[in-house]
């Protein structure tokens, strides 16, 4: 469950474990860039997350790597289609022709020998609105921001955050699936804007609590500029239970190479006994060629190593 990079890189771990099943279950609140002008346009969900995620469930074959690059090519240029992703025009053109977001992305998924199957958290498309303090002269004073670009890139902080329409209703597809799932993981992703959205769907809170999955929160490796900018580990875990107060879930799953104190560690141990869960550390930072690890200058933007992530949740699945 998330959306963008994170769960792309989610994703390839769980392909690497080879499970009988998997579903992508994605934020539908992306209003920035090719996505959000076919929104406007076409009034549909956004499809770009959804596309990223049948990107990551393209099988590893020279095939399936055909079929990931063309579904990410963007097209250049100044006309129409600059800038679009061919992936989104196909999930809309095959929404428009089968009447359905859902028999779309099955088609589509069985056009590319998927490895899974990638649904939309709701049918319909959702707005993000946060509450952001810093926006005035007065620190105490918080203003409205609307939209997920406005909300990802505010240099205020992100005290809050709720979907227009408020309680929408999950896809059906989705509810089962957590229902049916062995493992069900919540993030990385920006916190804001793909991973707290999903919990604004009362019936998705419900189908967690109810499954007898493991339910995983995999938390970011580090704070992001804008939505969690100084965002300790332990706060990232309370604004889970802030958004969701009844949410339940079995373990936090924390990169041992952040560096958290003894006394951050039991507040963070604190946090996640809050939400009913355990934490557990784990090496899972991807250190590209040439960087040494987190303290390498070569370093830029931390990512989740997909093998090192498998290798996690395999662990926890044991």
């Amino acid at each position: 469950m998330g959306g963008g990079h994170g769960l792309f890189q989610t994703l390839t771990a769980a392909k690497l474990l080879e499970p009988d099943a998997i579903t992508a279950v994605v934020t539908v609140a992306d209003d920035g860039g090719s996505s959000g002008r076919i929104r406007r346009e076409m009034d549909t969900i956004p499809p770009g997350d959804l596309r990223m995620a049948l990107a990551a469930l393209s099988p590893d074959t020279p095939q399936g790597n055909l079929w990931e690059e063309t579904l990410q090519h963007r097209f250049g240029g100044h006309g129409a289609l600059a800038g679009h992703a061919l992936g989104n025009l196909l999930l809309v053109g095959l929404s428009d022709v089968l009447g359905s977001h859902v028999q779309a992305l099955d088609m589509l998924a069985s056009m590319l020998r998927s490895r899974g199957r990638v649904l939309p958290v709701c049918p319909i498309p959702l707005d993000i609105e946060a509450d952001v303090a810093g926006l005035e002269d007065d620190p105490r004073m918080m203003r409205a921001v609307r939209g997920q670009v406005a909300v990802a890139t505010t240099p205020g902080e992100v005290r809050r955050v709720r979907v227009v329409p408020e309680q929408p209703a999950a896809t059906p597809e989705a509810l089962s699936a957590i229902m049916e799932a062995d493992l069900v993981t919540l993030g990385p992703g920006s916190w804001f804007s793909s991973v707290i959205p999903h919990l604004l769907v009362p019936e998705i809170v419900e189908a967690l609590n109810d499954t007898s999955a493991h339910r995983v929160v995999v938390l970011n490796l580090t704070s992001e500029p804008g939505e969690t900018q100084g965002f300790s580990t332990e706060r990232h875990i309370h604004m889970l239970r802030q958004h969701a107060p009844m949410l339940r879930l079995d373990t936090v799953l924390v990169d041992s190479s952040t560096l958290l104190s003894r006394s951050e560690r039991e507040h963070v141990v604190r946090a996640a006994e809050s939400i009913g869960a355990r934490v557990e550390y784990a090496d899972l930072t991807l250190v590209e060629d040439g960087q040494q690890g987190r303290d390498s200058v070569a370093w830029k933007s931390p990512r989740h190593d997909p093998h090192k992530l498998a290798a996690a949740l395999a662990a926890l699945s044991a």
